[in-house]
């Protein structure tokens, strides 16, 4: 690995870092790096997804106020997202990507106009739900999604925010903590089974490990900070932006 190379994988991972934890869809800034330094698309998906692990882990321990009251409800959302993460890695290992290539834009525009109607939505849910873990169809959605984080994550958050926000009757930082936590464990299974079965570059995983670290605290103490609104529309302006790009 070249100290170009080094550099540019470290500069990704601190950017990532802190969108993932922030919004989500990190992925849309270290895998196009990675893949203009010329590493494979799946190497570069598997050591990505590795090296973000750290940065899912600085950005939940910065929420950790957040989280305050919500270890049930994340014991349960969890096997959705381990589940679901380990079925996305083993068809990213599998199957071609061409049907993600067209179901993932659709998703993100849905996972946008739901952040955006969510408020509504909750109001009209109302009394008809207000389940401490979200019920079955918040645990439904939150597998679809690992399924989705373990195949390449990129937007991930935004489809996590949309769901958690409209099934739970929590504010939106709550909610935020939530989604770093269950897209973090989405990172992690999927890592895990990728160091076991995959090729992983490990000077590449390396360099952007410590960036999302670094870049995961530093999300955590911006993304704290957001009034709900703004965060809200950072939500959708960053959604938007993953759509343009994976079209």
């Amino acid at each position: 690995m070249t100290p170009l190379h080094a550099l540019a994988a470290f500069a990704a991972g601190v950017a990532a870092g802190c969108i993932n934890v922030i919004v989500g869809s990190g992925s849309l800034i270290t895998f196009p790096v990675l893949i203009a330094l010329g590493y494979p698309p799946v190497v570069a998906n598997v050591s990505n997804t590795v090296g973000l692990v750290p940065g899912a882990a600085s950005g939940a321990y910065g929420y950790r106020r957040e989280l305050n009251g919500q270890g049930s409800r994340l014991f349960v959302l969890g096997t959705a997202s381990v589940i679901g993460a380990v079925t996305g890695g083993l068809l990213l290992l599998t199957l071609p990507a061409a049907a993600f290539e067209v179901i993932v834009p659709v998703l993100i525009a849905v996972a946008c106009v739901l952040v955006l109607v969510q408020p509504r939505l909750s109001s009209w849910l109302g009394g008809r739900r207000r389940h401490p873990h979200g019920g079955p169809w918040l645990w439904l959605g939150v597998l679809a999604s690992g399924v989705y984080g373990g195949y390449f994550g990129a937007a991930q958050g935004v489809v996590l925010l949309a769901l958690l926000g409209i099934f739970l009757n929590e504010d939106l930082q709550r909610v935020n903590g939530v989604k770093n936590v269950l897209a973090g464990i989405v990172n992690g299974a999927a890592a895990l089974l990728f160091i076991a079965v995959a090729h992983v570059n490990w000077w590449v995983a390396l360099f952007i490990a410590v960036g999302s670290a670094i870049g995961g605290s530093l999300g955590a103490s911006i993304g704290r900070r957001l009034p709900p609104i703004v965060l809200r529309i950072l939500i959708v302006v960053v959604g938007v932006a993953a759509i343009i790009k994976l079209l």
